[in-house]
């Protein structure tokens, strides 16, 4: 069963096009990961979902419904946690997350102190006192304390410190075991990684590649460590190498995916007495192919 579904979908703020052909598909029970640089559309993306915005064009199905006419309906069914939260000031962190839970329908009690505690949130303050971190987890904790079908978090994490992420993780993967969907939108690549069933990457209001971690990596290289028993002096002549380094008698370089066997074939007669292969991680990949983007718009963390 679908989750999400996207095709062609196209949105425009007079004349300029903020998407353009946007194709998604996210399927029941699958983590999502949703990335791009600053101004690639992600945002627009999740606001349409959310029936904030309407599309220009292009067909979506959320949940069985449309987004924009059934999102009374939708709403009670998931959960949005956004980059950065605004609540009540007036309002105590307890108080703000009984009352988005009452949107959805209810919230499990014991769940909300369990995710408390974790979260190490005091839902006695006001609103108003809490730093943005702490603004965040009163989200997250409204979020995962409810039964809702779909999550959308767009930059979840943003003023969490390292622990309190640790523990984000923790919950995603605990309602991924529920069956719940989660579309996480993250400029942190080692969160994506370590929670994601498939990745899509959006540039400049368009899916320019989508996929598993593995269907991913083929476009970018993989690097290698290796001692022979016989010394190579042909190294840098071999196709397919990059990046050619020496030290301790080992060789480091990448390889291009395609060229990894003809590598290995070359090396092997000169008895291998080290080998190491480390998969493109995804920072590689966004870096290699989406460098310029990142240039211009911001950065993208560890």
């Amino acid at each position: 069963m679908t989750a999400i579904y996207i095709n062609q979908l196209k949105k425009s703020f007079g004349e300029t096009q903020a998407l353009r052909n946007v194709n998604l598909t996210v399927k029941k029970g699958e983590v999502h990961g949703f990335i791009g640089p600053n101004g690639a559309g992600k945002s627009t993306t999740i606001r349409i979902l959310l029936g904030i915005i309407r599309k220009t064009t292009g067909k979506i199905t959320l949940l069985g419904g449309d987004p924009w006419k059934d999102a009374v309906a939708l709403h009670r069914r998931m959960a949005y946690v956004p980059g950065d939260v605004n609540l009540w000031p007036n309002l105590s962190g307890g108080e703000v997350i009984d009352l988005l839970g009452r949107l959805h329908g209810g919230i499990n009690s014991e769940r909300k102190h369990a995710l408390l505690e974790r979260f190490q949130l005091d839902p006695t303050k006001k609103s108003r006192t809490y730093s943005k971190g702490n603004r965040q987890k009163v989200a997250l904790v409204a979020a995962f304390s409810t039964n809702a079908d779909l999550l959308l978090l767009d930059e979840p994490t943003s003023g969490l410190d390292p622990l309190m992420e640790s523990v984000f993780q923790e919950c995603v993967k605990e309602v991924k075991k529920q069956g719940k969907t989660v579309l996480l939108s993250s400029h942190i690549l080692a969160e994506v990684e370590a929670l994601c069933d498939k990745v899509s990457i959006i540039r400049k209001g368009e899916i320019v590649e989508s996929g598993t971690l593995e269907d991913l990596r083929h476009l970018t290289r993989t690097t290698v460590t290796v001692e022979t028993a016989t010394p190579s002096q042909n190294i840098h002549h071999l196709s397919g190498i990059h990046d050619i380094s020496q030290e301790d008698g080992k060789w480091r370089f990448s390889v291009d995916s395609d060229a990894m066997d003809s590598v290995i074939q070359e090396l092997s007669p000169l008895g291998i007495k080290f080998l190491t292969a480390e998969p493109p991680s995804l920072e590689e990949l966004f870096m290699r192919h989406y460098g310029d983007d990142i240039s211009e718009n911001g950065g993208v963390k560890k």
